[in-house]
This record gives C-alpha cells, sequence and structure tokens, in this order.
C-alpha cells in the first residue's frame, strides 16, 4: 500500500487542471476556456454537461472555447456548447461574454474584435468599460427568412415565415421565424406572467417541422420602440435572456410592422438594444460581465 507522499503524487497524476473564467450577459451565463486549438475538442459535450450543471458542476448556460484564429479574417475563433452537450451554431451573449474575456484577461486590446463562430464572424466593437463590465455593440450578420434555410419542413418551402399557423396540441399558433445563423421561432402574445413556458416552449423546441429543433421566444410588444421578451433556449431550456434570441424576436416584430427598426429589448436579465440596420445587417449592443475565475479538476481516468 502505498503512503505519503508517493500516494500523493500518484492522486496528483490523475487530476487534470482546466481554468476558466465565468461571465454573465443579460443573465445568460457561460464558462470560457481558453485553448491552443478549436479542433477538435474531443470530449467536449461530455465536459459541457458536466460543468454546466448548476448543483454539481459551475453551473452555466453553456461553456464557450476561444483559440487564436487561424485565418487572417478572424483574430479568435470560438465554439459553444449548451448545458446539454450540443454544440451551437453561435449566441450573442455568448460571443459577448467571450470578446470581455479577451479584455479582462489582456489577450486582445483593441477595442474592435473579430470572433469566428460555426456561423461565421462576428464583428464587435467596445463602447464601453467600468471594472469588470465590458459594453459592447455586435455586428449579428443578415437575418435569413426562408423556411429552407431556418431550416423548417413546409409541404410547400416559403420565402418568409411570417404570422405562419403552426399546429401545437390540436391548436394553431402564428409564429414568425429568423434564422441568425440558428433558428428562432417567435410567438407574440399579450399576456407573459401566465405563459406555462416549462409546458409549451420544449413542445416548440422539438416540433416535427424543425429538423434540427428551435430557439422559442415569446413576445410582447410595449411600444413601437420596445418590447418584452421570454426565451426557451435549444439545448439549455429557459434563460434569463438570449442575444441571438432578442435579435430574433426583434426582427421578427419588425417584419410583422409591430415596431421600429431599433428597439430595446427587455429581457429577465436587463435590457438589449437591438437595430436591423439600412445595411441588412443586424446590430446587438449590451454588456458582459466577468464574474470569477476558476480551476476545474477532472479524473483524467474517467
Amino acid at each position: 500500500m502505498k503512503t505519503g507522499p508517493e500516494k500523493a503524487e500518484r492522486m496528483r497524476g490523475k487530476v487534470e487542471e482546466l481554468r476558466f473564467t465565468k461571465l454573465q450577459g443579460a443573465g445568460n451565463d457561460f464558462l470560457i476556456i481558453p485553448t491552443d486549438y478549436i479542433e477538435p475538442l474531443e470530449g467536449a459535450p461530455a465536459l459541457a454537461r458536466v460543468m454546466c450543471e448548476r448543483k454539481y458542476g459551475a453551473g452555466a448556460d453553456g461553456i464557450v472555447f476561444v483559440a487564436p484564429s487561424a485565418g487572417a479574417a478572424a483574430d479568435f475563433s470560438s465554439r459553444i456548447f449548451n448545458s446539454d452537450g450540443s454544440e451551437a451554431e453561435v449566441s450573442g451573449n455568448g460571443t459577448r461574454c467571450a470578446a470581455a474575456f479577451l479584455h479582462y484577461t489582456k489577450r486582445w486590446s483593441e477595442p474592435r474584435v473579430r470572433i469566428d463562430t460555426a456561423a461565421g464572424i462576428k464583428t464587435g466593437e467596445l463602447v464601453a468599460r467600468s471594472g469588470a463590465r465590458f459594453d459592447f455593440e455586435f455586428d449579428m450578420g443578415e437575418p435569413r427568412f426562408s423556411s429552407l434555410e431556418l431550416p423548417m419542413n413546409l409541404d410547400r418551402p416559403l420565402p418568409k415565415v411570417v404570422a405562419y399557423g403552426l399546429m401545437l396540441g390540436g391548436e394553431i399558433f402564428e409564429v414568425t421565424c429568423v434564422s441568425m445563423g440558428n433558428p428562432h421561432c417567435t410567438l407574440f402574445i399579450d399576456d407573459l406572467e401566465s405563459l406555462n413556458l416549462e409546458e409549451i416552449g420544449p413542445l416548440i423546441e422539438d416540433h416535427p417541422v424543425f429538423p434540427n429543433r428551435t430557439n422559442v421566444e415569446f413576445a410582447r410588444v410595449i411600444s413601437p420602440e420596445e418590447i418584452e421578451v421570454m426565451f426557451w433556449e435549444r439545448g439549455v431550456g429557459r434563460t434569463l435572456s438570449s442575444g441571438t434570441g432578442s435579435c430574433g424576436a426583434a426582427v421578427a416584430a419588425m417584419l410583422n410592422g409591430f415596431t421600429a427598426r431599433a428597439v430595446n429589448v427587455r429581457t429577465g436579465g436587463g435590457t438589449l438594444r437591438i437595430e436591423w440596420r439600412d445595411d441588412n445587417h443586424v446590430a446587438l449592443t449590451g454588456s458582459a460581465e466577468v464574474l470569477y475565475e476558476g480551476l476545474w479538476l477532472r479524473d483524467s481516468e474517467s
């Protein structure tokens, strides 16, 4: 039987240390993990499920890996994994948190940063900083509307899915769908307080019409300049906010003629500013805050 320093050394050899930083953007929280290479990230789905667990893990809506970009078009590359282990194409709040992490850790100092995602390069501009809080405006790219691009399984493809009648449990709900590089389905309702989000959210997320599942937003129009939104995120569940979800809901409101082309989106974690610009790009402005740094200990034999 090994005892003393010999046993301690053997036990230390089984533990891998993984440094991470936790940030939140409008209540949407992420664990940011720096890495040298963005591929292949073997074991990332399992790691996301364990680390994001709220009682036995660090607790988060997702994890974001960031690495120096191998190409000249972007400064950094990223990959985002939801708390259920599925990989997301992009996250508005997650990418903003990654940008704040890069500034906070002095990996980047220029106001403008280009971060490559599975949905393309997203360019952010640092507009303000106060301690560990960073405000960015991010160009989230052009929204896409066709049922083929979302994608949706429809009998007849549609160039735009606006106020579409979705059959759900024998009842028809009007939905407007937008892709921000990931799929979004928005329903407009007058009373958010009576909404049973945990019941209807997963039914729409997993509806057969969405082959890749979908993010779901429930929106209430307050004025032509403001909407309120509740979120059911694909692969996560209920969240306080969503960056791309706020973009999707705002654009859906604009498509239906409910609002102007620039709105404040009131979420459970704070307000985000969304503008659908004349160049057809959607700009997302919000803050990201560094919460703490941690050291995740993994058993190398598990």
